[in-house]
């Protein structure tokens, strides 16, 4: 980051720590990662010079009154600063500090003008009667009863959670954690940490085994507690599945807790025997990769054992329906059915568009796959066309809401995500399942390769017996981020019919996307010139590229295509750190497309300052918002920011209004980049893929190859030939641990 001090080395003679009293005017950089902080503070002493504070800060809100504890140094580039070693927050004494602090959003139902009432009759005593005397507050003009018991029951909760948070970060837990473990266990939080910490880890959103097992040594629990190691493998599944596995090899999996706990296997091995007694985890056996391999001891997690039985059994008896809701095809005169289609639709299908046609239409389990170009768009019109002239009900689902508008404009027909169609309740449970099925004939699933396990299934569930589900999707882009590699697993699975669709058509080969896309599928390296729609702009360094991908976004392409930047551009990047990552490229993004403005309120949340006009991403799913749930890798643009109200408002790309209470923020992080993974089942405008050495274990072929067809009109490639070089030679990951198609097997 350009402008920010780097920590200065630590002396061998180290001097006494200071305590620095001061208010927190602005953060000018904040990395979310490390949660180093560079801030600006005044104090009564400074005058109207502001100091430099550099440290660990991320949680302190502007208009704080903080009790720093550190050290002063002298930067050789930016001079005298205060590096914190840690902090407390106190109350203001004076009127303006009295003021900056409870105009700050910090308190519910106070925003700037109220904290201008409230100080204007109360003086410095406000602090007072807030705490003593509340029902006092009527007296501001106003401030009636309903909003002065808000503000009175809001002042309490700040002082609880202070309390909570100076515990916890005695045992080096951030103040933003303090929180959400606030809201999750209330007065009882305390006690929770110190009795139970690794509850946390399954309790509140944010926390993982790493965090818990901080607070637990801080808290005296044994390195070889048994609680501990079974939490350990949990976490170690839970990793896998976050790389997507459905399960571990019992090796792997006592080999990897073996590195993460830091306990010999001879503990692992009971710990893991108890943990399946309890039901913690499951054990099978399941066949190994390859057609003579010997069967491997896997060990689930348990909401990924029961979704993978339940989904082989749901598939299965759709396959198996002895009814048929689309019937009438069984004997339909295809000689007489295709040219009617072709008058319909003013094009005739291709041989292998015809088969799928068919194959959609008389069976009732199929999967359509094949790459861009091939008409997999065409062909899942034709299918919807002919359904729709037998009065068949229609249901089509897409795994996002870009992906499910652009499913509804290609057929003419109403299409959901698959969220929004099974109609998912807080907690995750769908009002439509296996007792309530959807009423449908036809079911079509588009972008199915982002589809996972755990979705897979709930979808299934509630599709009707007698009824066709027909996924379609392209099987060599990025599988889905969830656990699982579903349309992969059905595709090997010989009891499913499938169609690849291979040939592509005339018209896509004048298309630069198109042509690439297909070169980097086979190994070859993508034509960089010659195509009005595809672009490499060449440079080496990290840093470099970085800047270059602003300038191509922000400048470039606006002024020579006329896209927006934000609304029809995407930068797509490979990982999220490094100076050209998806989290590095935010920043520098957000300052050129919607920086700093005084009119305008903005509120940070630990590395992240969000303002008016910034482009924001979901990162969990969240059942309890909008009308049918938020889910993770919804995007948004922020509509409002109310400090007194404490809520920022988000328009999804669904078109709802979603409100985020300021303690929620950390479900929001910012997309003008994201990753390649978060993109899948997305399409934009304009695509611009930053690729640099930097990134080199991630740059694979199918991961290039997904972020060139997330795009419709432009791809512009920034970075390193070598990185791209590397990206086009280096096959995909290899298969995740499933055992999907093995279920499958008759």
């Amino acid at each position: 980051m350009v402008g920010v001090p780097s920590p200065p080395t630590t002396p061998s003679a180290a001097p006494r720590p200071a305590v620095l009293e001061a208010v927190l005017e602005r953060v000018t950089y904040a990395n979310e990662d490390t949660g180093y902080t560079v801030a600006r503070v005044a104090t009564e002493k400074g005058g109207a010079d502001l100091l430099t504070v550099v440290g660990a800060l991320l949680g302190a809100q502007v208009g704080e009154s903080l009790r720093l504890t550190g050290r002063w140094r002298s930067h050789p580039k930016y001079g005298r600063q205060f590096e914190v070693e840690s902090y407390t927050t106190v109350l203001p004494a004076t009127v303006q500090g009295i003021r900056r602090y409870l105009g700050s959003g910090m308190i519910k139902g106070i925003g700037p003008v109220m904290a201008d009432r409230m100080v204007g009759h109360f003086g410095t005593d406000i602090l007072r009667v807030i705490e003593e005397e509340p029902g006092r507050l009527v007296e501001v003009p106003g401030l009636g009863p309903k909003r002065t018991k808000r503000i009175g029951e809001a002042w309490e909760e700040q002082k609880a959670i202070k309390e909570v948070m100076v515990f916890l970060q005695g045992v080096g837990v951030s103040t933003s954690l303090a929180v959400r473990i606030y809201k999750q266990y209330g007065d009882a939080s305390v006690g929770t940490v110190r009795r139970e910490p690794y509850r946390l880890a399954a309790d509140v959103w944010g926390i993982g085994f790493k965090t818990a097992d901080t607070i637990a040594q801080a808290v005296g629990i044994p390195h070889d507690s048994p609680e501990r190691i079974k939490a350990g493998l949990q976490y170690t599944l839970s990793e896998a599945a976050d790389d997507g596995h459905c399960f571990l090899p019992e090796p792997n999996l006592v080999t990897a807790a073996e590195k993460i706990l830091g306990v010999p296997r001879e503990l692992i091995v009971p710990a893991l025997e108890e943990l399946a007694r309890d039901e913690g985890v499951v054990r099978e056996r399941v066949p190994g990769p390859g057609d003579d391999a010997a069967a491997i001891p896997a060990v689930y997690l348990v909401p990924f054992h029961r979704a993978e039985r339940s989904l082989a059994r749901g598939l299965r008896e759709l396959l198996d329906a002895p009814s048929d809701r689309l019937g009438a095809f069984a004997d339909v005169d295809w000689d007489r059915a295709l040219p009617w289609l072709k008058e319909r639709t003013g094009q005739a299908l291709a041989p292998e568009q015809e088969d799928a046609v068919k194959l959609a239409l008389t069976s009732k389990v199929a999967v359509l796959t094949g790459g861009p170009g091939c008409g997999k768009s065409f062909t899942v019109r034709s299918v919807v066309e002919l359904a729709a002239a037998k009065k068949a009900k229609i249901v089509l689902v897409a795994p996002t809401g870009r992906a499910a508008k652009r499913l509804a404009e290609l057929t003419g027909h109403e299409a959901a995500t698959v969220h929004r169609l099974l109609q998912l309740q807080p907690g995750g449970d769908a009002k439509f399942d296996q007792d309530s099925p959807l009423d449908a004939d036809l079911v079509v699933v588009d972008e199915s390769s982002m589809v996972d396990l755990i979705l897979a299934n709930k979808l299934v569930k509630a599709i009707p017996r007698g009824a066709h589900l027909l996924l379609v999707g392209d099987v060599d882009q990025l599988p889905s981020v969830g656990a699982g590699e579903v349309l992969a697993d059905l595709l090997a699975a010989e009891a499913v019919p499938r169609v690849r669709l291979t040939k592509i058509f005339r018209q896509a080969q004048r298309s630069g996307i198109v042509v690439n896309a297909h070169r980097v599928n086979s190994g070859e390296h993508p034509q960089t010139r010659g195509f009005p729609d595809f672009f490499l702009f060449p440079c080496e360094e990290q840093d470099e590229a970085a800047e270059l991908t602003v300038d191509v976004v922000a400048r470039r392409i606006p002024r020579r295509f006329g896209l927006d930047p934000r609304r029809d551009v995407q930068v797509l990047a490979p990982m999220h750190r490094g100076a050209a990552g998806a989290g590095g490229l935010n920043t520098l993004l957000q300052e050129a497309l919607t920086p700093h403005d005084e009119a305008r309120p903005e509120r940070r949340y630990g590395g992240r300052v969000f303002r008016v006009g910034d482009k924001v991403t979901q990162l969990r799913n969240n059942y309890d918002k909008g009308e049918a749930g938020v889910f993770n890798g919804t995007v948004g643009v922020v509509t409002s920011v109310s400090l007194e109200e404490q809520t920022l408002t988000v328009l999804t790309d669904e078109d709802e209004s979603v409100g985020y209470a300021f303690d929620e923020l950390d479900e929001l992080a910012h997309a003008y980049a994201i990753t390649i993974h978060r993109s899948q089942g997305s399409e934009y405008p304009a695509v611009v893929i930053p690729l640099t050495t930097g990134a080199w274990m991630m740059l694979r072929r199918n991961l290039l190859y997904t972020g060139i067809t997330r795009a419709k009109k432009l791809v512009v490639l920034v970075g390193s030939r070598r990185a791209l070089a590397a990206a086009v030679r280096t096959a995909g990951a290899g298969r995740r641990h499933t055992a999907l198609s093995h279920r499958l097997a008759p």
